[in-house]
């Protein structure tokens, strides 16, 4: 199973935007500079982003994106989420989905990913990543 590299790069602007400015705008530049990534391609994720409700912009001279949802309560799901979509990982691909036992398998082992993710705040991380400086 393999996530795009957009969940990557959001997922670790998330962690950025939790860990060192909660509270007030960054610019997408610097974002897309700690991450090694093209401006113009970090925007459209950060689209996602706002879209979802996790992240709002500023406009302005200090303008930027800072956190909109709590972030004690954004998980790395709904990160994902905003950029992947909840649509299930597998499809059968059988005429009859109703008839596929390995798509019963595949659905329950993801579940079980899905609350992995749920229950794992960026927050947790951003903690740590803190406290290990």
């Amino acid at each position: 199973m393999k996530f795009s590299k957009a969940t990557n790069y959001a997922l670790h602007t998330m962690l950025i935007l939790v860990a060192f400015a909660p509270d007030k705008p960054v610019g997408v530049q610097q974002l897309a500079e700690r991450q090694g990534v093209s401006s113009t391609y970090l925007s459209k994720i950060l689209t996602k982003l706002v879209k979802a409700g996790l992240i709002e912009s500023a406009s302005g001279a200090s303008g930027g994106y800072r956190l909109k949802a709590k972030k004690e309560d954004i998980s790395f799901l709904d990160v994902i989420h905003a950029i992947e979509g909840t649509a299930s990982l597998f499809h059968c691909g059988l005429h009859d989905d109703t008839e596929c036992a390995i798509q019963s398998v595949m659905i329950s082992a993801e579940e079980a990913m899905e609350q992995q993710l749920r229950s794992k705040k960026i927050f947790e991380l951003a903690q740590e990543i803190t406290l290990s400086k």
